[in-house]
C-alpha cells in the first residue's frame, strides 16, 4: 500500500473514530463516513472489504491502543499505579470538555451497544479493555501486590474509571472523574493492605 493510501485508511479510522464516540455504533452510518472523512467512497471497501464492523473493528482497536500506550508510557516514566490512572483519569476528563461532553472513553459507547448482540466488536472492546488492565496489573505487580490480586485491583480500577465517565457525560461535570481518581487511590491502598506482609 503506498503513501496515499495509508493516508486515505488513517482518514477513514480517524473520521469513523470521531462518529463513533459522539453518536455510537447504531449512529454511525457509512455515508457519514465518508463525508467525515473526506475520503472516496470507493476507497472504504477498497481498505475495508467486509464492511461497517470491520472499519469500526480498527477504529476500536486504535483507540484502545492509544490509551494502553499512555498507560505503559507513564509506568516507564516512574509513576506508580495510582499515579498513571490519575494521568488517564486527566485525559479523560481533558475529552469530555474539549468535546462539550460528548466523547468521554473512546471505547466505551459502542462496547456498550454492542455487548449483547455484536460478537465480533464486543471481543474487540474486551481486547482493549484487557489491555488496559494487563498493563495495571503489571504494574502492581511490581509494586509487590500478588499477581492475582493485581488482576483484581486493576480491574476494579478500571471499573471506577468507566463508570465515572458515564456519569460525568450524564452530569457535565468532571466531578465523577475526580472523586473517582480519589477512590481508586483508596482502593489500591485498601488492596495493598491486606497483601500478606513478608515474614521475617
Amino acid at each position: 500500500m503506498g503513501v496515499k493510501g495509508e493516508e486515505t485508511r488513517a482518514r477513514l479510522i480517524a473520521g469513523t473514530r470521531s462518529l463513533i464516540e459522539a453518536h455510537g455504533y447504531f449512529g454511525t452510518g457509512l455515508n457519514q463516513v465518508v463525508a467525515e472523512s473526506g475520503a472516496p467512497r470507493g476507497s472504504l471497501y477498497f481498505h475495508f472489504p467486509e464492511g461497517k464492523d470491520q472499519l469500526v473493528a480498527a477504529a476500536l482497536a486504535q483507540a484502545g491502543q492509544e490509551v494502553e500506550d499512555l498507560l505503559a508510557a507513564t509506568v516507564r516514566e516512574g509513576a506508580d499505579t495510582a499515579t498513571a490512572l490519575t494521568a488517564l483519569t486527566q485525559a479523560f476528563a481533558d475529552r469530555l470538555t474539549r468535546s462539550g461532553f460528548t466523547k468521554g472513553c473512546p471505547i466505551a459507547t459502542v462496547a456498550l451497544e454492542v455487548a449483547g448482540g455484536n460478537e465480533g466488536l464486543r471481543q474487540v472492546c474486551a481486547e482493549v479493555y484487557a489491555g488496559w488492565q494487563r498493563v495495571l496489573a503489571q504494574r502492581l505487580t511490581a509494586e509487590g501486590f500478588e499477581a492475582a490480586e493485581a488482576d483484581v485491583a486493576a480491574g476494579q480500577a478500571l471499573a471506577l474509571l468507566e463508570g465515572a465517565v458515564l456519569l460525568a457525560q450524564v452530569r457535565r461535570s468532571v466531578e465523577p472523574l475526580l472523586d473517582a481518581s480519589h477512590a481508586v487511590r483508596h482502593l489500591i491502598t485498601a488492596h495493598a493492605n491486606r497483601a500478606p506482609q513478608p515474614t521475617r
